[in-house]
């Protein structure tokens, strides 16, 4: 372990470095107590000397403490060591989303519908805790080896109004061509404002580039008169095999004008759902992991496969005898339920069963 990497921070001992930045360091490390692998996060020793840096980082885990959702990761703990603030939050074994299209450059349809389903029942979820997130772009959505999406990084949240805002009005925050054009202004952001950068994002993951691309040396503005003006290559242009629905849906989260978009994460989730067949979120987790794993994202030789959902090949061979024997245990069931509702079943019961047998 590099000397410039504590062994322990607090109570919990420090595995290896996840990541370091201009703004924060991460740190991969192991709660003994629970025998628990966390996500350290804390900032810089010479931004530590800032006390408002240290409210700051407060209030981010505050504000995702305060919500309890399985497809937003979990905060365990917000704690001062050395001077410096911490923040222990869930560890997600697996790849964030940007680093996912990199290496697949663009998700099937319906697994990109099912991602955006999962990141609208956690930012329903966040809204309904009366926060507004504004960072949703793919390095902050967290894709697990068993198909978990997660929505991470309340680094700029917008509070519920209990204390002050982790930013001001008028002060344009986050990455440009995931905001809303309210946000890139400055003026406060609400709900739709997330809708919008979920409609960055969705796009981005259909079409294997973001609507609004920045260039090189932009003229000032230019990026957001784009935005504002709602001019980007039309979906299905990119990506024919995307439904037209879905194209729709998309259209309507990155229309300029916070009214027109959808009223609220709820009413986007029910679309949702609607169109895919109300996939629920065991369902939806089996079918990415399945997706995922198919495509080599999480790797061969990972000492996770053997537990990989669906895609193994010993649950290929297993599927066909388990599929049989929950047809022997169905069958089983239906003849004792049949024969104790005897009286009640109109059809004679031995036809009854045959039925039962040939389904």
């Amino acid at each position: 372990m590099s000397s410039q990497i504590p062994r322990t921070i607090g109570s919990f001992e420090v595995e290896c470095e996840l990541g370091r930045g201009g703004m924060g360091i991460v740190y991969l490390a192991v709660q003994p107590g629970l025998e628990r692998r966390v996500v350290l996060k804390t900032v810089p020793r010479e931004a530590a000397e800032d006390p408002r840096v240290a409210e700051r980082f407060q209030r981010e885990a505050r504000a995702a403490a305060g919500v309890h959702h399985q497809n937003v990761v979990v905060v365990y703990d917000c704690f001062s060591f050395r001077g410096r603030p911490y923040i222990a939050q869930e560890y997600v074994d697996g790849q964030d989303l940007a680093s996912v299209l990199r290496g697949v450059g663009r998700l099937e349809p319906r697994v990109a519908a099912l991602v955006a389903l999962e990141l609208v029942r956690g930012l329903e979820e966040i809204h309904a805790s009366g926060v507004v997130h504004r960072d949703l772009k793919p390095p902050n959505v967290l894709l697990g080896k068993a198909g978990e999406v997660k929505v991470a990084d309340f680094g700029i949240a917008l509070g519920s109004g209990k204390g002050p805002a982790l930013t001001q009005t008028g002060q344009a925050v986050g990455t440009p061509r995931y905001m809303s054009p309210e946000q890139l202004y400055g003026e406060r952001a609400d709900p739709r404002s997330d809708l919008f950068s979920l409609g960055v994002v969705l796009y981005e993951m259909l079409a294997g580039r973001p609507p609004f691309e920045e260039e090189e040396d932009p003229e000032k503005g230019a990026l957001l008169r784009r935005i504002e003006s709602g001019r980007y290559p039309g979906l299905r242009s990119l990506s024919p095999a995307t439904p037209r629905w879905l194209a729709r849906l998309v259209q309507s989260c990155l229309r300029p004008k916070p009214r027109r978009r959808p009223a609220s994460a709820t009413a986007l989730r029910c679309a949702l759902e609607q169109r895919l067949g109300t996939s629920s979120p065991a369902d939806a987790r089996r079918e990415i992991a399945a997706w995922l794993w198919q495509r080599g994202v999480f790797g061969e030789d990972d000492e996770a496969t053997e537990a990989r959902p669906l895609a193994s090949r010993a649950g290929r061979r297993l599927r066909p005898r388990l599929l049989a024997a929950a047809a022997a245990s169905l069958a089983l069931a239906a003849a004792a339920w049949a024969w104790e509702h005897r009286a009640e079943i109109d059809v004679p019961l031995d036809r009854w069963l045959s039925d039962v047998a040939r389904r």
